[in-house]
């Protein structure tokens, strides 16, 4: 319990906080409009289903004002910068931004079905009422006229008007059938599935949100859409205001760096399908392991997908490797094949640099990377960073140990890191600090011929696939003898883990940080820290 608190601690006590809050508006609205006085009437029309409409829409106010926050990625940026003193901790929990936006959006779903149906209801009643169908009283209350500073009761004035025309065309009732199912394409083109495979029909139907923030502010009528512009006008101005900025970001300048290679060509194509790109942009200043926005008109004006810089801080230049995985990509890829030699690639608009957990790397004493495929890419800046500090003999270098693991399918894909790794290797025996750098690469998919050449030269003084000293592993790591190792040689150490990867192999690492560190303050501890797009 002391480790799980010690990891997860403060991100429990937020959850518990947003949802108390949740529950608090839900009960204090639910009974405000069911015991209150003022709607003894409207009750009597309507009974708990009154209720049962309002409390989720003061819950849908809550959280339709935190849903743009998260993707502020230009606040967030300013937050962490701004939290540099308070501790990795605070700096955590804004690394879980898109945890945390998928999680009120799952809340702005359920509370939108539960609206949905009361209402639905309530103007099921509001007819059989006008038509006469229940007590005198309903009815009575249903012939009601405006008088004075008071309105009528029941808003269906005619007995000839249906559930369904009335929802139509009525401005609550349309605006609600269309952020509705605004809402409903929104969350079903974000299941992983389709994010994954299909990322063009998750970005377009995701710009639906303005669609539904429009139709939010006009739906309660005159009334209830004051309280909703109180709610989301702030988050609303500072998303504008941060599109403001991403698109000034677009209009700067970006060129193509010349790269030494025997055709002369400025961009870097890798067989394994790796694309690398050598950028520079005037006054673009960046820190290891963040990650920038990529946009390419002549693909799209619209879609901007986020890349880890390669780069080193160092480096008078900024780098990413960009791998095969979708339209958008294979696209670019196309594009740049296709250029001729020595030309310059196509027009990139750039956003950012942006924090991650990796920014945090040189914050402990010790440090696991774990990188799986093409998800390496932070740990390659942060390695550059070290062999400039190393290098330069930079005294600020507080980090003593790096174990690094790198997960990959296929024996191509280690090519394009294989010689940044030679380099140190290399840097680090120079300088007598062999022990600095621990790595171990696994390959976790082989076939039989490469298995044969495998052992024909297992006794080589190099790897048959990197060329490093350090052999390949085949499989997975052990990760309880990894872990142990670590503690066993860091026995009174701040291990921060890191991870770029898949979501299965976080829950493993971060169970593993919980299991091995240890609540003596004096004694090895594990922080858990993710990378998250």
């Amino acid at each position: 319990m002391g480790n799980w608190i010690i990891n997860q601690g403060l991100t429990a006590f937020i959850l518990v906080v947003w949802m108390g809050i949740n529950i608090f508006l839900f009960v204090w609205f639910y009974f405000f409009y069911d015991l209150g006085d003022q709607f003894f009437y409207t009750r009597h029309l309507l009974g708990s289903a009154l209720a049962w409409a309002r409390a989720p829409a003061a819950v849908l106010n809550f959280n339709c004002m935190l849903i743009l926050l998260p993707v502020c990625r230009n606040l967030l940026s300013l937050l962490r910068g701004s939290f540099m003193c308070c501790g990795r901790t605070m700096r955590k929990q804004l690394d879980k931004n898109l945890s945390f936006h998928k999680l009120v959006a799952y809340m702005i779903g359920l509370m939108t079905a539960v609206h949905m149906i009361a209402h639905l209801l309530n103007v099921e009643w509001y007819n059989n009422s006008r038509r006469g169908v229940y007590d005198g009283l309903s009815t009575a209350l249903s012939n009601l006229e405006d008088a004075g500073n008071t309105t009528y009761l029941n808003p269906i004035r005619s007995t000839d008007v249906t559930p369904t025309y009335f929802v139509f065309t009525t401005i609550a009732g349309l605006t609600g059938v269309i952020i509705t199912l605004a809402l409903i394409l929104i969350i079903t083109s974000s299941m992983e599935v389709i994010r994954r495979s299909y990322f063009e029909v998750f970005w377009y139907t995701h710009h639906l949100f303005i669609i539904f923030f429009a139709g939010l502010v006009f739906h309660g009528g005159k009334n209830i859409s004051i309280t909703t512009w109180m709610w989301v006008i702030g988050p609303m101005i500072l998303y504008v205001f941060e599109r403001l900025l991403r698109f000034i970001r677009y209009t700067q300048k970006v060129t193509y760096r010349k790269v030494s290679l025997d055709n002369g060509s400025t961009i870097v194509i890798r067989p394994s399908k790796v694309l690398e790109l050598q950028l520079v942009k005037s006054g673009f200043k960046m820190e290891v392991g963040q990650y920038v926005f990529l946009n390419c008109p002549a693909i799209s004006q619209l879609e901007w997908h986020p890349f880890t810089m390669t780069s080193a801080p160092e480096e008078d230049f900024f780098s990413v490797h960009i791998r095969s995985a979708g339209d958008w990509t294979q696209k670019l890829i196309n594009m740049v094949e296709e250029l001729p030699e020595g030309a310059q690639g196509p027009k990139m608009g750039v956003d950012g640099p942006f924090g991650t957990a990796s920014e945090d790397v040189f914050d402990y004493e010790v440090s696991m990377l774990v990188g799986a495929g093409i998800g390496v890419t932070p740990f390659a800046s942060i390695l550059k960073s070290i062999w400039y500090k190393f290098k330069d003999s930079n005294p600020k270098l507080r980090t003593r140990k790096i174990y690094f693991y790198w997960l990959c399918r296929e024996t191509h894909a280690f090519e394009w890191f294989a010689d940044l790794l030679q380099v140190l290797e290399r840097e680090m025996e120079e300088r007598g600090m062999g022990d600095f750098l621990t790595y171990k690469l696994y390959l976790t998919g082989w076939d039989q011929s490469h298995t044969a050449h495998v052992m024909v030269h297992f006794d080589a003084d190099t790897d048959v696939v990197t060329g490093l000293k350090q052999k390949t592993h085949y499989g997975r790591p052990n990760w309880d003898k990894e872990f142990e190792q670590v503690r066993k040689e860091n026995p009174t150490s701040v291990v921060g883990t890191f991870l770029c990867g898949p979501a299965a192999l976080a829950k493993v690492l971060e169970k593993k940080c919980a299991k091995y560190s240890d609540v003596d303050p004096r004694k090895t501890k594990f922080y858990f820290n993710k990378e998250n797009f």
